[in-house]
């Protein structure tokens, strides 16, 4: 199978599964539970489920662990998007070419909807059925989560950047930010999936999380070139709204030709990571390109 197609699959794969986790919800509120299906189903890639099952596949993790990992990553992302778009945090009204939750529903339920979410990707990572091997793992899954979700990850990483909105933060402090608030949860898909990776030795898993790194600040990157040089029909958002709001950016920084030279430095040093593996990394490589030259 090609790579598009696996990724495809992944997708579709993922796609069915949220679906059934949240109709398995009980109707009682009707509001909130059409709100995060609303927020979970809004056309994302799944970007995410797939570099967890790309690595899963390499390390012969067992399927059922993988989408496990997948979905709860999957409902961290949707809830951290659906509180990103609030007009306390970034004011967004479209996301995806489609309106934002508060927008399609209201305040007060996007916020129900981002927390309700974000809960119930840590009640389906400790209940849900794993191998034994994962099973004994489970509290360091629902640990490494959660880091990368709260002040260590990506509500710290939001933080910075709302304190820093406006003012000129120095490039160290710029990666930094997105260290936090884009790369943590890239990051922790590899770092799952390799805890539930029986026999795996400490070289392996340093090369995967530093590709990881790697490739969770090139994301970042590329969404600010995107930002200055995609239309907002390909963004599915108002292009320019970066700069709009005096968000710091790479661009802004260094400039587009430089922050396209960091992102080239990024997607080489990513590579270079996967290198010294004794695994087949053409669907990792694959994924970086993937990462590093989408236009939305």
């Amino acid at each position: 199978m090609n790579f598009t197609a696996l990724h495809q699959q992944i997708k579709l794969q993922t796609d069915a599964a949220l679906v059934t986790l949240i109709d398995a919800l009980p109707n009682h509120a009707p509001r909130l539970k059409a709100a995060m299906h609303y927020s979970l189903l809004a056309g994302g890639k799944r970007m995410r489920p797939l570099l967890v099952q790309l690595v899963g596949n390499a390390l012969d993790v067992p399927k059922k662990d993988q989408m496990a990992i997948s979905m709860a990553i999957e409902c961290v992302h949707a809830y951290s998007l659906v509180h990103d778009d609030l007009p306390a945090m970034d004011d967004d009204d479209l996301r995806r070419g489609q309106p934002t939750c508060h927008i399609a529903f209201d305040e007060a339920t996007a916020i129900l909807a981002g927390d309700a979410l974000q809960a119930l990707a840590f009640s389906h990572l400790a209940d849900t059925p794993l191998s034994d091997f994962a099973h004994s793992r489970r509290a360091n899954l629902l640990s490494v989560l959660a880091q990368a979700a709260g002040y260590m990850g990506m509500c710290g990483g939001q933080a910075i950047d709302l304190a820093s909105t406006g003012k000129s933060i120095d490039l160290t402090q710029l990666r930094e930010l997105h260290k936090l608030k884009t790369g943590a949860l890239l990051q922790a898909c590899v770092e799952m999936t390799c805890l539930v990776a029986s026999d795996l030795d400490d070289h392996t898993k340093d090369s995967l999380l530093s590709y990881a790194r790697l490739i969770g600040l090139a994301f970042q990157v590329q969404d600010d070139i995107l930002d200055v040089e995609g239309s907002s029909e390909q963004l599915g958002k108002p292009a320019g709204s970066d700069i709009a709001l005096g968000k710091n950016t790479f661009p802004a920084k260094l400039g587009l030709d430089g922050a396209k030279a960091e992102l080239g430095k990024l997607h080489e040093n990513a590579l270079q990571a996967l290198a010294s593996l004794p695994y087949n990394t053409d669907s990792l490589i694959a994924f970086s390109e993937l990462l590093v030259n989408r236009n939305h």
